[in-house]
């Protein structure tokens, strides 16, 4: 972030950066490590407001398999000032909503109500977030629903394929592990380790707050520090920032392998894919243009091979998945079981065709306008403002403005995309499949 204006005191530093799409943004950093972003947008009278923790399940031991989104539905369950009932009637009387969700490198809690109301957000959102109770009650209630959560996700054989070719890629490693945990995991955890878990890993420096709306941005930070202040939270024992995720460090993946899991479906669930950049990447912006020509949308060489031309599935595309020093590309299919073999053979065949000879210029031209168009149309509330900042300082370290990152899509070349696509498409990719089939089904 470069900086407009930077105002420094003993108490906080604050670094403005003015006019991205008609918004001012505003961060400051506490003395205890605390980032505070916000986006004033005036024409809103809206605010979205979130709580971004630098921890998910990749940070994990394996014992603790789930902790985090244990962790998760926990917090929404009483503080000393709110029972469960007050946190959600709160915000639900003035017309607000909010929730939480974990991913696999951070975790996140947010809310979004009319302007007036922001003030009452923060506290209760702050206040879950700092001063859970963590009941032993609460514990089991909530164990249960998780135990429910993973037995209703085993029946949903078009998620469950991908977490099954993200274990298959990463091996032991935390990427590969699953964010809810197993019901193993899960049963096993108790609250002494959930509550350890929290005090060492939702310390101030591990944690940014982000703001996006009609706004003033000096209020915000006095309203974060006054409500983390009059919570334990404050007291708790002082910690080292968590370190950060280095893109320079290395992630092993396991050899090409195939992995089916047998399931008597109707319909056969594919995903083929490996190795791609990181998102500290500068080779993602041409990544992203090549993935939007190859499956990103109803034009791509995916959609219009496998299904507007054979009609051999409804759902096809590809995809990208970045973290900090690594990534993954993939391309799912859902299709009838006994044409899986033929859609596997067209999905090859067109990545060995765009690894050998790249994209066309008119394939570059729309591939850049999806890209571009994407990006700016995804920031067309409140909500998604809230978590670019969120996001941008927790896994970035940065937030580049809108113009910095057409300007960046725009440079791409078709050279960029043809060296990106032999190294991403270009070799050997694992499959996991669910469906009807035995072990021996793709051998």
């Amino acid at each position: 972030m470069t900086p407009s204006q930077v105002t420094a005191s003993a108490r906080a530093v604050t670094k403005t950066v003015a006019g991205d799409l008609g918004g001012v943004v505003r961060r400051t950093v506490l003395p205890d490590g605390l980032r505070i972003l916000t986006e004033a947008i005036p024409a809103m009278r809206s605010v979205s407001f979130g709580v971004w923790v630098g921890v998910g399940s990749r940070d994990e031991a394996p014992q603790l398999s789930g902790a985090s989104h244990f962790l998760e539905h926990l917090l929404f369950k009483g503080t000393n000032k709110r029972s469960a009932m007050d946190i959600s009637s709160a915000i639900e009387a003035v017309g607000g909503e909010t929730n939480a969700y974990t991913a696999k490198e951070y975790t996140c809690y947010y809310a979004r109500v009319l302007d007036a109301d922001l003030p009452l957000a923060i506290d209760v959102i702050c206040d879950a977030v700092a001063d859970s109770l963590l009941l032993e009650s609460d514990v089991e209630t909530e164990r249960g629903v998780i135990l429910e959560e993973i037995a209703m996700h085993a029946d949903e054989p078009a998620d469950e394929v991908h977490d099954l070719h993200a274990a298959a890629l990463f091996a032991d490693h935390g990427l590969g592990r699953l964010i809810s945990g197993t019901s193993d995991t899960i049963t096993a955890m108790t609250r002494k380790q959930i509550h350890s878990f929290y005090r060492r890993r939702y310390t101030s420096p591990n944690i940014v707050v982000s703001a996006a709306g009609n706004l003033d941005h000096a209020t915000v930070v006095k309203q974060v520090r006054k409500a983390f202040a009059e919570s334990p939270f404050a007291s708790f024992p002082a910690a080292a920032p968590a370190p950060m995720r280095s893109p320079h460090a290395k992630v092993a993946l396991r050899p090409p392998t195939t992995v089916v899991r047998s399931d008597d479906t109707e319909q056969a669930h594919l995903v083929l894919g490996g190795w791609s950049p990181g998102r500290h990447d500068e080779r993602r912006f041409a990544l992203g243009v090549l993935n939007n020509v190859f499956g990103g949308g109803m034009s791509s060489r995916l959609f219009q091979e496998v299904r507007e031309k054979r009609g051999l599935a409804y759902s096809v595309y590809s995809y990208v998945s970045h973290f900090a020093e690594t990534g993954t590309f993939g391309v799912y299919a859902g299709c009838a079981p006994a044409k899986a073999a033929e859609v596997l053979d067209i999905i090859r065949a067109e990545l060995a065709t765009v690894a050998a000879k790249g994209i066309s210029a008119e394939e570059l031209r729309r591939g850049k306008g999806m890209l571009k168009g994407g990006l700016v149309l995804g920031l067309e509330d409140t909500g998604s403002r809230m978590s670019r900042l969120g996001k941008g300082e927790l896994l970035h370290g940065e937030l580049l403005t809108m113009d910095e990152l057409l300007e960046r899509v725009d440079a791409v070349t078709l050279d960029d995309v043809a060296a990106i696509a032999t190294e991403v498409l270009g070799g050997q990719m694992t499959l996991a499949a669910v469906g009807p089939y035995d072990d021996t089904a793709f051998a």
